[in-house]
C-alpha cells in the first residue's frame, strides 16, 4: 500500500434526510443536477480526484491544499447564488471539511487519519460552510485571498488529539453569522494581514 501527503475534502448535503422525507424525487433530481452542472466540473477544473461518492456526499483528493480550498469556496458561493431563487425549505446546502495529512492509497480508495479528520471537520461545518484543519490553513496562508475565522481547538469524534480548526468566510449572511461566534481571530490569507478580535 502506498502512502502520500494529500489535501482531502469531505462534503455532504446538510439535512439530507429531511429533504428526502419531504420529497425524494425532487431532492435526488436536484442533487444529480447540482453534481453534473456545478460540482463535478469544478472539481475537475481544480485538479481534484473524486475518490468516493455516496448518495449525499463525496470524498475528494487533491495534491494541493490551495486547489482544495479554492474549489470549496467556488462551490459554496455558486450554490448560495443558485439558492437565492429557491424556497428556503427546498435548498440544497453542502457542508465541507478539508484537512491536509498522510493518507493510505489502496487501489482507488484512500484511508487513514487524513481522511477521518476531513470527515469530522465536515461534520462541524455549518450548512453552506467550510471548516478546515490548522494543517490545511497553514498550507494556504498567504497564498489565497480568503479570510479564516479561528474556531479554537475542537474535540473531533474518534480523533485522538484535539485539533485547532478554522471556518472559511464566504461573505454575506454566512460571514455575519461566523463573526458572532465566541472565537473570532481573523486571518486574511491573501496578504498575511492579521487582525484579532475579542
Amino acid at each position: 500500500m502506498e502512502r502520500r501527503l494529500a489535501a482531502v475534502l469531505a462534503a455532504d448535503v446538510a439535512g439530507y434526510s429531511r429533504l428526502m422525507g419531504r420529497d425524494e424525487e425532487r431532492t435526488l433530481a436536484q442533487l444529480k443536477t447540482l453534481r453534473k452542472t456545478l460540482v463535478d466540473p469544478a472539481i475537475a477544473a481544480h485538479r481534484g480526484r473524486i475518490v468516493k461518492s455516496t448518495g449525499d456526499g463525496m470524498l475528494v483528493e487533491f495534491a494541493s491544499a490551495v486547489d482544495a480550498i479554492r474549489l470549496a469556496v467556488k462551490i459554496q458561493r455558486d450554490i448560495a447564488t443558485q439558492n437565492e431563487s429557491s424556497e428556503p425549505e427546498l435548498r440544497l446546502e453542502l457542508r465541507i471539511g478539508i484537512h491536509v495529512g498522510d493518507i493510505i492509497i489502496d487501489e482507488d480508495d484512500i484511508f487513514g487519519d487524513g481522511v477521518n479528520i476531513a470527515a469530522r471537520l465536515e461534520g462541524i461545518a455549518r450548512p453552506g460552510g467550510i471548516c478546515i484543519s490548522d494543517d490545511a490553513q497553514r498550507q494556504v496562508r498567504g497564498k489565497i485571498d480568503v479570510i479564516f475565522d479561528d474556531i479554537g481547538v475542537q474535540n473531533l469524534k474518534n480523533i485522538a488529539e484535539p485539533m485547532r480548526s478554522w471556518h472559511v468566510q464566504l461573505g454575506g449572511q454566512y460571514a455575519a453569522a461566523q463573526l458572532s461566534g465566541p472565537h473570532h481571530r481573523k486571518i486574511q490569507a491573501g496578504n498575511g494581514v492579521f487582525s484579532h478580535c475579542s
